[in-house]
C-alpha cells in the first residue's frame, strides 16, 4: 500500500496518485474504480480535465468511505478571481459528490488576466472555511513562487509540476525542500519516452522491475509524489507497486546523470520558462 507524508498544515498525503489527465470521461470512472480496487487513495483531477463528475461517481460506487480517499481538483485558469474561484470550486464540490476537496490547486498562472493573487485570497479563506483542507499551486517556477511568498503568508501545500528523468528540477525542488512545499511530479515517465532509455532499461532489469516501476520509486526516493496514469488495469496495479524495494545511492546517481537528456522527451512546460508576473 501507498505511503504516505504531510502538508505542510498537517494533512496526511498518499505518496503516489492516480491522474486522470487525458482520460475520456466515458472511461474514467471505471478506470478510477479500477484504481481505488488496486489500492491508490489519491486521485487527481482538474476542472479542465471535463472528468470530475465520473471521478465522483467513481468514489462513490467504489464503497471506499470518502475520508480515505485524498481528492484533489484544481481551477480553470481561466476563471481567477476572487469570487469566481468559490464558485469554481462549489460547481467542482457539486460534481465531485463530496463537500471538500483534500487539495485545491490553482491550475495554471495566467499573468495576462493579473488574478492570480485574489485567487489565491480565496483559496486562503476556503481552507479558512473548511472547503479544502489544503490548498497549494501547480506550474510555478521558483521566481513565481518568490512572487507569491512577498505577498502572501500562506505557504503552498504542493505545487504539482512537471518532472521526470530528463527534466528533474533540481533548482525547484531544493527550493520547495527549504520552504516546505511538497513536490508532485505529472508526466513522472515522459509519457512513456523514459521507458525507452537503455539506462533505465538496465537498471530496472537489475532490480527486477519494469523501468516504469524504477522510475516511480525513483519519484518517491527524492520525495516527490509521482501522478500515475493509466487505463490499462494490469498497468495501474503494476504502477503502485513500487514500494516493497529501493534503488541504492549510486543507481540513484546514475539516473541523475540522465537530466537534461536530449534522448528523453523535451520538456512541454517550464524548461521554456513560464512569464513571469507582469499583467
Amino acid at each position: 500500500m501507498p505511503s504516505t507524508t504531510r502538508t505542510n498544515n498537517g494533512v496526511e498525503i498518499p505518496q503516489a496518485g492516480f491522474g486522470v489527465y487525458q482520460i475520456p470521461a466515458s472511461r474514467t470512472a471505471e478506470t478510477v474504480r479500477t484504481a481505488l480496487e488496486a489500492g491508490y487513495r489519491h486521485i487527481d483531477t482538474a476542472q479542465a480535465y471535463g472528468n470530475e463528475a465520473e471521478v465522483g461517481t467513481a468514489i462513490v460506487r467504489s464503497g471506499v468511505p470518502r475520508e480515505d480517499v485524498f481528492i484533489t481538483t484544481k481551477l480553470n485558469p481561466q476563471r481567477h478571481g476572487y469570487v469566481s474561484t468559490g464558485q469554481e470550486l462549489e460547481a467542482s464540490l457539486q460534481k465531485l459528490q463530496t463537500s471538500y476537496v483534500d487539495l485545491y490547486l490553482l491550475h495554471w498562472p495566467t499573468p495576462g488576466r493579473d488574478r492570480y493573487l485574489e485567487s489565491w485570497r480565496a483559496c486562503e479563506d476556503l481552507l479558512a472555511g473548511g472547503k479544502v483542507r489544503s490548498i497549494g499551486v501547480s506550474n510555478l517556477t521558483v521566481a513565481d513562487l518568490e512572487w507569491l511568498a512577498g505577498r502572501s503568508e500562506t505557504v503552498p501545500a504542493v505545487n504539482q509540476v512537471e518532472i521526470h528523468p530528463s527534466f528533474q528540477q533540481d533548482e525547484l525542488r531544493q527550493y520547495h525542500d527549504a520552504h516546505g512545499i511538497l513536490t508532485e511530479a505529472w508526466g513522472p515517465i515522459a509519457w512513456g519516452e523514459s521507458l525507452k532509455d537503455p539506462t533505465l532499461q538496465v537498471l530496472a532489469e537489475q532490480y527486477g522491475r519494469t523501468p516504469a516501476q524504477l522510475i516511480l520509486r525513483w519519484h518517491l526516493q527524492l520525495g516527490n509524489i509521482p501522478l500515475c496514469k493509466s487505463v490499462t488495469p494490469s498497468r495501474i496495479r503494476e504502477n503502485l507497486a513500487i514500494f516493497d524495494f529501493r534503488i541504492d545511492a549510486e543507481d540513484m546517481e546514475r539516473i541523475a546523470t540522465l537530466d537534461g537528456d536530449p534522448k528523453g522527451a523535451p520538456s512541454r512546460t517550464l524548461s521554456a520558462g513560464l512569464p513571469r508576473w507582469q499583467p
